[in-house]
C-alpha cells in the first residue's frame, strides 16, 4: 500500500459539522478496510467523521493549537499508514484516541521547559469544548470547564473520554493503556475532586 496520502486540512475547534448520519454511511471499520486498501476517498471520509472530536482531546492534552494541529494531521497519517493492522479489539474510535494520545504525549516529552506532570497540565488554559457543551453560553458552563480544567490532566482526560467521547472503562483502559481498575480508581477520584470543585463554586453536579 501506497504512503502517500492526501494533504489534510488545517482542524477549527469551532467546526462543528454533524457527522454523516445516513443509515448507508459506510462503518469505521469498513473505511478502515478501503483505506487499507489505498482508497483515499475513505481516508478523506474517515478524517471528516473523527477529526474534530480527536482534535479537541488532543488540544486538551497540549494546550497549543498550533501543535494540535500537527499532531491530528501526523494521527491520520498513521491511521492510513496502520489501517491493515487494526485487529478490531476495541472501536475504532477508542484506536484512533489511543494513537492521538500517545502522540500528544510526545509532543509534550520533547517540550525541553515543560515537565509533563498533572500541576503542569492542570494550568493549561482550556479553550476546547467540555461534556457540558449544551450549557457552553451560560456561566454555569463556564464555571465547569474552569473547574474540569482544574483536575489533574490524567483526570481531566478520563472524564473528558468518558462524559465527551462516551466511552468505557475498558475503552479508556486500551487509551492509557492502563487496567480497567486503574481507571475506575482514577475516575472515581477525579469525579469526587470535580464535585467538591463544583459544590465550592456554587454549581450542583447532577450530570456526574
Amino acid at each position: 500500500m501506497s504512503t502517500t496520502v492526501l494533504a489534510l486540512p488545517r482542524v477549527s475547534g469551532t467546526d462543528r459539522r454533524p457527522a454523516t448520519t445516513s443509515a448507508k454511511a459506510p462503518t469505521d471499520a469498513g473505511l478502515l478496510a478501503r483505506m487499507a486498501e489505498g482508497d483515499r476517498a475513505a481516508l478523506q471520509a474517515f478524517y471528516t467523521r473523527h477529526h474534530v472530536r480527536v482534535f479537541r482531546f488532543v488540544l486538551r492534552i497540549l494546550g497549543d493549537r498550533t501543535q494540535a494541529e500537527d499532531v491530528i494531521s501526523e494521527v491520520f497519517i498513521d491511521a492510513w499508514r496502520q489501517a491493515a493492522q487494526f485487529e478490531g479489539r476495541s472501536a475504532v474510535s477508542t484506536w484512533l484516541l489511543a494513537i492521538a494520545r500517545h502522540k500528544a504525549y510526545a509532543v509534550l516529552r520533547r517540550r525541553p521547559t515543560e515537565p509533563i506532570d498533572d500541576d503542569h497540565a492542570g494550568r493549561i488554559e482550556d479553550t476546547a469544548e467540555r461534556p457540558d457543551a449544551s450549557l457552553e453560553r451560560t456561566d454555569r458552563a463556564q464555571i465547569v470547564r474552569r473547574c474540569l480544567a482544574a483536575l489533574p490532566s490524567t483526570h481531566r482526560e478520563i472524564v473528558d473520554l468518558v462524559y465527551y467521547h462516551e466511552k468505557s472503562v475498558a475503552e479508556v483502559a486500551v487509551v492509557f493503556g492502563i487496567p480497567e481498575n486503574t481507571v475506575k480508581t482514577r475516575l472515581f477520584y477525579a469525579r469526587k475532586k470535580l464535585a467538591t470543585l463544583l459544590r465550592e463554586a456554587g454549581v450542583d453536579r447532577d450530570w456526574l
